[in-house]
């Protein structure tokens, strides 16, 4: 994200993508250093904050997880007015979760600041066994359309949104 983001003491950035496709879980990791196997679908929206240093000055951060199903979208998209950043998440290892990235980013790019900060991030990486994403595929996508990617499985303690 760019410097004059992290003037703002508190920023905010949503979560989005397909039911299932482990943002609680990316959430939970980020915020509490947990993952919970059994997580069960976001009803509406959840949030989490975790204090960070940015260039010498502590930002608290505040993640929106948003829920996945159909049925939420009117709710959610009310909460990407005001975040500075967005992770658009899709599973590795579930083809469809990476074709409706195209749908989650018009949502968002109308909804949200035009100058919000979007990452693709494809989620469990542990499944590469499963992969049904070609990471080189996922990258070009992200170049195409100005957004950053990252590849991670936060399954794995120590995993984090730095590095890929």
């Amino acid at each position: 994200m760019a410097p004059e983001h992290f003037a703002k003491k508190c920023v905010e950035v949503v979560l989005i993508g397909d039911s299932g496709v482990g943002k609680s879980n990316l959430l939970s990791r980020f915020t509490r250093n947990e993952f919970n196997l059994e997580s069960k679908s976001t009803i509406g929206v959840e949030f989490a904050t975790r204090s960070i240093q940015v260039e010498g000055k502590t930002v608290k951060a505040q993640i929106w997880d948003t829920a996945g199903q159909e049925r939420y979208r009117a709710i959610t998209s009310a909460y990407y007015r005001g975040a500075v950043g967005a992770l658009l998440v899709y599973d590795i290892a579930k083809h469809v979760t990476y074709e409706n990235v195209e749908r989650w980013l018009k949502e968002l790019r109308d909804h949200a600041d035009q100058n919000i900060v979007i990452m693709l991030v494809g989620n469990k990486s542990d499944l590469r066994h499963l992969r049904a994403v070609p990471t080189d595929e996922a990258k070009i996508y992200a170049e195409k359309n100005q957004l950053s990617f990252i590849g991670k499985s936060f399954f794995f303690r120590g995993e984090s949104l730095v590095g890929h």
